[in-house]
Parts: structure tokens; C-alpha cells; sequence
């Protein structure tokens, strides 16, 4: 249970609080890159930690992250020209470069030199793989990005999307980090007797209270949660929890899965979830019922709404809280433990009913709960520390993020984190679970 000092400190994100300056530190996954498709394209809102935002692409294709606010009678820059490398407010004429210098000042004299005194505020953006970054930090010289492993690779032109969830990126975040909930929220239906036996699903369904253990790591925090399997092995889920708003949660077969997923925070009370993935069929989500038809996929319920032009009007979700996300209570009583079509869907309906800031101060934390209690010291510690002028974690070693999560079969007597080192580095080509216990 946090004190409201901590819980504060945790979830607001704004300029000028601890966790807001931990983000600034980072780099920030801020747009997909067909938000932006070609030079001199529309503008479009966004919002990141609490900041009103303008995102264009100029003449040259370069990118820009402007202040919503023109600086001189503060109209809003969405209704900007992008033209001739710059956006233009329409207001009285002023443009502004990516960089954020006043290039043209028409309603000034031709020989004011005021132009070269006004600046906008501006973040620089840079583009790889379908991802647009954003840094919004105090640095002169950009940090490094870090290797997120499927951003690094072309194939993820393909894997990359976004949808935004109407609650703080905590409590969206922490549904990653939370592997007892896999066997309620997402399987509750399924008994072990419905899965074929020596099956990840079958050991999972047969016990569904993990021991944990949680380490701290370079980059973040860790968690390896073992159940039973047959009597001289453990079945174990391994995840990532990566500085300060990445999780690699625990599908498929250790080493196999390439994937990553960000909790943006678009201000304290909205998060931007994008993931980053390259396509595996070996997902632990693709799974099928006893009867042949498949069970609550990742995707299934995830239908969009189309973008409008408001910055909390991208990549919304059909169902939401305002329809109950499309809760069926027939199928909740005969074929779905939540009535809540996909298993994307279903976290997005648990995490939102909390209301947009859980209140942690209420909470009663179990033994299940321990990657979370880490992980949430680990942000709390970081944020506090930089204010101390202690750097932020992993910001200056992008090669600690190459890491993979998954599950894996292990004999009793060996150690978890030994056995796995190999299988948890990124950019390799493991052998999967079969050699492991050999």
C-alpha cells in the first residue's frame, strides 16, 4: 500500500514532477510514422506528458514537435500551414521551423529584427522502423534510442500500433507485469482438463498461484513465476519491465517472441499503449479451445474508431467504457469468464474501471503482487534519485533493452535465471524450450 506522497509521486507526469522529469530523460515512442506520410502533410495533435502538442513533417521530410500555442497571441499552430518548410499560423502570418526558430514575421516591419527573438517551444523528433521518437529532455546531446529489439528490424514496419486507454500508464502498465491475472481474467473458463496435457495452458490451469521471484535489473525489473509441471520440472513465465515504460510480458516460448509494448503516458489520466512486435505464430495468445474455436485473442474485440483530430481522438477503441466495452453477460454465464470479448479488451475494461488514478492508498497487496511492489519502487526510486542528480537508469545504454521474455520449462533443481541467460538475449536465434532442461 502507497502513501498518497508516493502514489503521487508515481503517477503524475507533468513538467516539473519527479516522475514527468524521470520521462523527459527518455526518449518517448510518440507517433507511428503513418500519422505523418509524407512532407508538408497535415498537422496533427498529440499530447505527451501533460504537454499540448503540434507533429508535422516539413517540405524537406524533416520532422517537428512544436507548442499547440503560437507564441505571439497564442492560437493554436494545428491551423498552420506546413508549407516551404515551416508552419505557418494563419493568425498573422508567423512561421516556425522543426527546430522552433520564427523563419518569416510578415506582420512585422521588413527591417524588425524580432523574428530572431521568438522562438516556440520544440522537441526533436527522430523516425526508425514506422516509429516516430520524441525527446522532450534537458539534453544538448541527445541520448542514444534504445535497442528495442523490434524497432531495430524492418519487419516491424508491420507490427507497430497504438491505442489509447483512458487511465493513468501505471495501472495500464502494471496489467503487463501481473501474471497471476492470466489464469482469471483471460482463462478463468478454462479448467486444466480442457488443454491438452504437458501444455503451457494445462500447467497453468492447474495451478493458478505462482511463487515469484523478482530481481532488479540494469534496465528495469524482472519477474520469474514457476508453477508445477511434471514432477522433476517447473513451468516458468518470465517478463521484462524496461525503464521507464516498456514490458515484454511473457507470451509464447522463451526466445522466441519478438515484441515490446509502451505505456506512454499522454498526461495523468490517459496512456497511449503502442506495441512494437515482428509477427510470431508461436504466441501463447493463439490458442484454441477444446472445441477448435479460438479462445479470446489478443486482438478480438479491438476494433478502432477512425482518428479525429482532437489529441485524445487517436486510435480509440469501439468498445470503451461508454459501452460497457460490448460486455456480453449471456456469454459471461455460458462461454467467457468476463464476457469481454479479447484479451487486449479485457485489460483495457479492468485497468479503466479503476477509475483514471487508482488509489493506492486503498489497495491490499498479496504475494502475487511482488513484481508490481518492485517495479513501483524502482520508478519512485529512479524519479526521486534524478532530482538528486543521479542519472536515470539505461538512458546512456541503449544495449541493456535486448532482451526477450517467454516461458520455459525447467528441472526443479535449476537456477532460473543461469538456466535462461541465453534465451533472454535479443537478436539471436534460439533453439525454444525442447534443449532447456537437457
Amino acid at each position: 500500500m502507497l502513501s498518497q506522497h508516493d502514489n503521487d509521486t508515481l503517477t503524475k507526469v507533468g513538467p516539473g514532477t519527479p516522475m514527468g522529469d524521470l520521462m523527459r530523460e527518455y526518449w518517448i515512442p510518440a507517433l507511428l510514422s503513418t500519422e505523418l506520410p509524407e512532407p508538408d502533410c497535415d498537422p496533427v495533435r498529440i499530447r505527451l506528458l501533460c504537454e499540448d502538442l503540434i507533429a508535422f513533417r516539413d517540405t524537406n521530410g524533416d520532422l517537428g514537435l512544436i507548442d499547440n500555442y503560437c507564441p505571439h497571441r497564442r492560437a493554436s499552430m494545428f491551423f498552420g500551414r506546413n508549407e516551404e518548410c515551416g508552419l505557418r499560423c494563419v493568425y498573422h502570418g508567423w512561421k516556425f521551423d522543426v527546430n522552433g526558430n520564427c523563419v518569416d514575421m510578415p506582420s512585422e516591419p521588413a527591417e524588425s529584427n524580432f523574428k530572431d527573438k521568438v522562438k516556440i517551444t520544440a522537441y526533436k523528433l527522430t523516425e526508425r522502423n514506422g516509429m516516430i521518437w520524441a525527446y522532450m529532455g534537458p539534453r544538448a546531446a541527445l541520448p542514444p534510442l534504445p535497442d528495442i529489439e523490434p524497432n531495430m528490424m524492418a519487419e516491424s514496419l508491420d507490427g507497430n500500433s497504438a491505442g489509447l486507454r483512458e487511465c493513468n500508464w501505471v495501472q495500464a502498465m502494471e496489467g503487463d507485469i501481473d501474471t497471476a491475472h492470466l489464469s482469471f481474467l483471460h482463462l478463468g473458463k478454462i479448467d486444466a482438463e480442457d488443454v491438452p496435457p504437458k501444455t503451457f495452458d494445462f500447467y497453468q490451469q492447474a495451478d493458478r498461484a505462482p511463487h515469484y521471484n523478482v530481481v532488479e535489473t540494469d534496465y528495469g525489473t524482472m519477474y520469474g513465476a514457476y508453477r508445477p509441471a511434471e514432477d522433476d520440472s517447473y513451468y516458468w513465465r518470465i517478463a521484462q519491465f524496461m525503464m521507464p515504460f516498456y514490458t515484454i510480458p511473457p507470451e509464447g516460448r522463451l526466445g522466441e517472441k519478438i515484441g515490446v509494448r509502451c505505456w506512454v503516458p499522454v498526461d495523468d489520466n490517459h496512456t497511449m499503449f503502442t506495441s512494437m512486435s515482428i509477427r510470431n505464430t508461436n504466441s501463447s495468445m493463439n490458442r484454441q479451445t477444446t472445441d477448435g474455436q479460438p479462445m479470446a485473442g489478443l486482438s478480438a474485440g479491438s476494433g478502432k474508431l477512425p482518428n479525429g483530430t482532437g489529441s485524445l481522438e487517436r486510435w480509440r477503441f469501439e468498445a470503451n467504457r461508454e459501452n460497457d466495452y460490448q460486455i456480453d453477460r449471456e456469454a459471461q454465464r455460458t462461454k467467457s469468464f468476463t464476457g469481454v470479448s479479447g484479451i487486449h479488451m479485457q485489460d483495457q475494461a479492468i485497468t479503466e474501471s479503476m477509475d483514471h488514478i487508482e488509489d493506492r492508498t486503498r489497495e491490499r497487496l498479496g504475494t502475487s503482487d511482488t513484481m508490481i511492489i518492485k517495479t513501483r519502487q524502482r520508478l519512485i526510486n529512479a524519479a526521486r534519485a534524478l532530482q538528486e542528480g543521479v542519472p536515470a537508469p539505461a538512458v546512456d545504454n541503449p544495449e541493456v533493452y535486448q532482451v526477450r521474455s517467454g516461458g520455459v520449462i525447467l528441472k526443479r533443481d535449476q537456477d532460473w535465471l543461469k538456466a535462461t541467460e541465453d534465451l533472454r538475449r535479443a537478436f539471436m536465434v534460439h533453439p525454444g524450450i525442447e534443449d532447456t532442461t537437457k
